[in-house]
């Protein structure tokens, strides 16, 4: 009797991440119905999730979120402007979130929990001013300032939460409405401060802008723990994008995650805004949230922008000191965002010839979770307009992620300006493939790809690189890519290659 095979384990499918907004989208309220229109494409091209901008009304319909007034108005109340936020009512915002489910794309929420914006009016506290280069120091004795400090939402009228917020929610603004100064000013009262679980740049970088939550007062912990399963109830998300998690207390964080997985269920993805390129601060964080947290990759992405900008740079170096190589299970990989597009604040300037480099670096190998960046895909508008990056390549990098980056990876990191690497496939997702860059002329590498792979023919699925490639017997094969370019190089014959090219990226134009 012939003896049964021992069933093998599928492999795991890839997973992208698609950061669903850049800063300059037309304040025109339609951005959940453009997105509602676009997910079955998105999902069609190997995007799993979306992290969509933060959907809590700002202080303005022109805001984008950061400058939040009101974390229980999803753009239903008539507050600051109207009822919509700049991405449209909640209404809209519901019809998303179920065509994204419809679909099988999951929804990040972008959760904005450092600070509040907008007040409904001005209260009298006792403050001291800190020197803006170390918040520890004091700069003045203590004395009275008019800070716009109290939260009403009229417009919602207790509906969710009845809590208002004062004066003493908070530790710290940054406006004195008596004199019209401008500085950072440090609330007083019984027992208030900075956080001690914040970074430790500028003394502590509790204060980040607006008016800062004080998550020591337990009124706001414990109406931020109950938004969050308020949240959950409204809007099936997947995960969450914590923003500025550097200015407050990660003590404070891991109870509310700790409240999440106890009162919704455990499983949700978490990845943090923690803006610094500190490999030893990042790690170290992770460290202290157990592991149980994800982070940007904040030096890979200023890694690509020097490399880019560097005449005759070492490609091989490109990983060093990122959180891809030290902690990848952990590290959300990213080439740009809608702070390090051009004209934001924290611009890193990647060379256009690079982002395609880039996105084959995040996207085709094993380590990290890419995030792609809506901009790269769909265009940044604004008053310096850019098309989409990459020539319109980035959804077919997406799909090469989903259909061909499997399998064991094989790295050709030997030579300065030319690296490479090649994935084997497995038994299910068995076509693999390899991939060569080059920041120089044009440039060849002898990689393996496998027995397997034996005389299939093999061409760049970008296009940009003619000819074919045969694998020889021993499984190699010589993999070419053009001056300053890269080639990701398939099996002419791969279930998929039909897919590739009919992304459609003019999302303005379908409504």
């Amino acid at each position: 009797m012939q003896q049964s095979e021992v069933p093998r384990e599928p492999t795991s499918e890839n997973a992208t991440m698609f950061q669903a907004f850049e800063w300059y989208i037309p304040a025109d309220r339609k951005h959940w119905d453009r997105l509602r229109e676009a997910v079955t494409s998105l999902k069609a091209t190997g995007i799993d999730n979306l992290w969509i901008p933060p959907g809590c009304k700002g202080s303005s319909q022109q805001g984008n979120g950061y400058d939040i007034y009101d974390l229980y108005d999803l753009g239903e109340f008539d507050q600051k402007g109207g009822i919509s936020t700049k991405w449209g009512t909640k209404e809209d915002l519901m019809r998303l979130v179920q065509r994204a489910t419809d679909v099988g794309i999951g929804i990040y929420w972008d959760a904005v929990l450092n600070q509040k914006a907008g007040a409904d009016r001005t209260e009298q506290c006792q403050v001291i001013e800190v020197d803006p280069h170390d918040r520890t120091k004091a700069i003045t004795d203590p004395y009275s300032i008019d800070g716009w400090l109290g939260f009403d939402f009229p417009g919602r009228r207790g509906r969710y939460s009845t809590l208002t917020y004062h004066w003493y929610h908070f530790s710290g603004t940054d406006y004195n409405n008596a004199n019209g100064k401008t500085a950072i000013y440090r609330i007083l009262g019984d027992g208030k401060d900075w956080s001690k679980f914040v970074d430790k740049e500028k003394g502590n970088y509790d204060y980040l802008m607006f008016a800062d939550l004080d998550y020591t007062h337990p009124e706001v912990e414990a109406d931020v723990k109950a938004w969050s399963e308020w949240l959950y109830s409204q809007v099936p998300i997947k995960g969450i994008r914590f923003d500025a998690i550097k200015h407050y207390s990660g003590e404070f964080l891991q109870s509310l995650l700790a409240h999440l997985d106890a009162k919704v269920g455990p499983g949700w993805f978490v990845v943090g805004e923690f803006w610094k390129d500190s490999l030893d601060a990042m790690t170290t964080y992770i460290r202290n949230m157990q592991h149980k947290f994800s982070l940007f990759d904040v030096p890979l992405v200023y890694n690509f922008s020097s490399i880019s900008n560097t005449e005759n740079a070492d490609l091989t170096k490109v990983f060093e000191g990122t959180l891809t190589a030290a902690e990848p299970l952990n590290a959300v990989t990213l080439v740009m965002n809608h702070d390090t597009q051009p004209y934001q604040a924290l611009a890193a300037d990647i060379q256009p010839f690079f982002k395609p480099l880039a996105y084959c670096l995040i996207l085709l190998r094993a380590e990290g979770y890419p995030c792609v960046f809506y901009g790269d895909v769909y265009g940044i508008k604004g008053d310096h307009p850019l098309p989409p990056s990459c020539g319109g390549k980035v959804p077919d990098l997406c799909l090469a992620r989903k259909l061909y980056a499997y399998g064991e990876q094989l790295s050709y990191f030997d030579n300065p300006h030319c690296i490479g690497w090649t994935r084997l496939g497995t038994w299910d997702r068995p076509f693999g493939l390899a991939c060569v860059m080059s920041n120089t002329g044009p440039a060849e590498k002898w990689m393996y790809v496998g027995q397997a792979h034996e005389g299939e023919v093999w061409t760049d699925i970008l296009g940009w690189k003619d000819g074919e490639v045969t694998i020889n017997h021993d499984g190699w094969g010589r993999f070419t890519c053009a001056a300053v370019s890269v080639a990701v190089w398939v099996n002419r014959s791969a279930e998929g290659r039909d897919q590739l090219g009919k992304f459609d990226a003019d999302i303005y134009g379908r409504r």
